[in-house]
Order: structure tokens, then sequence, then C-alpha cells
């Protein structure tokens, strides 16, 4: 199945010259969805997972039906302020500013093989100040799978070092 075929481009949002690439067709249709799922999960089938890493907002979709795939359970990350418990955090930088990031102080053991997953890598910010928050909590990151990946932001170069597997690449 071409997944392309359910990603549609959206011009200029969120600002003006930008390309937006909008999941929703892909979840519209429910063997697209599922073919999605299978299709981050295939890469990481050998590999023992304990909890998913899903980020706020798409990630959350994606990460939940995978951790239910696996039977594994799932971390959400969110912007700060967005958690009601006592959390860690990370500030980063991105190309149009600063953010900060924070999943609940007790969503990671020592130990902990934590598979990270979002809708869509662009320049890998987000993606490497979850992998440091996961290392600064005791957990090991088994790899990250992306849905969809532009490759012309180079975000890969962010998480050398880490296996990175994505579904569809522009």
């Amino acid at each position: 199945m071409d997944l392309k075929e359910f990603i549609r481009d959206v011009p200029d949002f969120p600002v003006r010259g930008i390309i937006f690439k909008d999941i929703t067709p892909l979840l519209l249709n429910g063997e697209a969805f599922r073919f999605a799922i299978k299709s981050m999960l295939e890469p990481y089938k050998g590999e023992k997972v304990d909890k998913i890493l899903a980020v706020e907002a798409r990630g959350f979709i994606f990460g939940s039906a995978m951790a239910y795939e696996r039977r594994a359970g799932l971390i959400i990350a969110r912007k700060k302020g967005k958690l009601p418990w006592k959390t860690i955090s990370l500030s980063y930088s991105l190309e149009y500013g600063e953010e900060t990031i924070e999943i609940h102080q007790d969503s990671i053991v020592e130990g902990d093989r934590i598979l990270i997953v979002d809708d869509l890598i662009a320049t890998g910010g987000t993606a490497k100040a979850l992998a440091s928050l996961v290392e600064k909590m005791g957990g090991k990151v088994v790899g990250f799978s992306f849905l969809v990946e532009l490759t012309f932001l180079n975000g890969r170069k962010a998480l050398e070092g880490y296996r990175v597997e994505t579904t569809i690449k522009y």
C-alpha cells in the first residue's frame, strides 16, 4: 500500500511558505491506518520494548496503537505545563525558537527499553530532546519510529548514533 496517497499537502500552514503534511486522510481509512501501524512496528519486531514514548499530539495516535499492539506501556510527552503530576523536562532549540518538553517522573524506571514514536521527523530537535530525557532517567532508547520523514530537513543528523526508522519519505 502506498501511504503517500493518504497524505494531504496543506500549503501555508501553520505559516506562509510551509507545506504541512496532513495525516488525517490516512486516519480516516481503517486499512491505511492499520498498515501504517504495522509498518512503523515492523523494523522493531525482534526488539524488546518495554514502553513506547509518544509525542504530543499526533504522535499519541500512533504511539497508543503501537503500544497496544506490542503490549507495551505508553509514555506521553507534552509541552511544558500540560501534564498534571510531577514531571521531568528539557528545553531545546527549534528552527523558530525554543520549546520545553515534559514527561512524568515515574514514566521510566532504570533499564526500561523505550521506543520513541511520532508522526513526523523534521529537524529532529524534539526527538533528540526526548532521547536525552529517557537516558537521564536511566532508560535505553531502542530507536525511533516515524510515519513521515522530511529528508530535506536532515533530522536524522540530530539523531546520529540512534536507530531511526521511517515509513514515508519526502
